[in-house]
């Protein structure tokens, strides 16, 4: 379910995204177990039979919850990609885009990845092929564009990009927020550690 701007919503539209809304705060702030549907109406102030009429179980709540915060990164991280610059600005442009949304916003992204093994078959798939698709595979789109530029060395353009994406969901911890606090320093840690590493300066070895 794409989001769509409220004034154009119909009234079920509504009713879906409003539970869709209460389902993400659940979510992120529980086990995937712990949520019952009962809990997802109440908060979402539906009856259980009206959140049944939109849609037939938790975990189908779940799976457009994902599917639709999955496609609304896709489209953010794409005006990266197709943004002018360095891959290093382009990655800035992508990583800035995240760490400025919402706290909920970004940890709904590594939801997938807790909960994934509670899925098998095409609900899995499509699960895992939407989260490729909206931040690993744009990141390593302008990966591919560095080291063809020469701005990186020759690597694997997908491994390198898991690793970007794993440096990223370091600095958006509770210890990251302590230590770095601010989205600059967080953004220039990761740029500096993708692109610079953590050596420090050679300087000839001890006197």
């Amino acid at each position: 379910m794409t989001q769509t701007p409220a004034e154009n919503l119909t009234r079920s539209e509504a009713t879906s995204a409003r539970i869709i809304s209460a389902a993400r705060a659940l979510f992120v702030a529980r086990n995937y177990a712990d949520v019952t549907t009962e809990m997802i109406a109440a908060a979402a102030g539906v009856t259980k039979g009206g959140l049944y009429h939109h849609f037939p179980s938790k975990e189908q709540i779940y799976i457009s919850m994902m599917l639709d915060d999955f496609d609304r990164k896709r489209r953010l991280f794409e005006q990266a990609v197709a943004s002018q610059g360095s891959c290093r600005d382009r990655l800035a442009k992508l990583t800035r885009d995240f760490l400025e949304q919402p706290e909920e916003e970004r940890e709904v992204a590594g939801l997938v990845r807790r909960d994934i093994n509670i899925f098998t078959g095409e609900e899995r798939d499509r699960l895992v092929s939407a989260y490729q698709l909206a931040l690993p595979e744009q990141i390593e789109a302008i990966i591919k564009d560095g080291i063809e530029d020469g701005e990186l060395l020759p690597g694997d353009a997908r491994i390198l990009s898991w690793s970007f994406v794993a440096l990223v969901e370091v600095v958006i911890g509770d210890y990251a927020d302590r230590a770095l606090g601010s989205t600059q320093a967080r953004l220039d840690h990761v740029l500096d550690l993708f692109f610079n590493g953590a050596a420090a300066p050679q300087t000839g070895g001890r006197e």
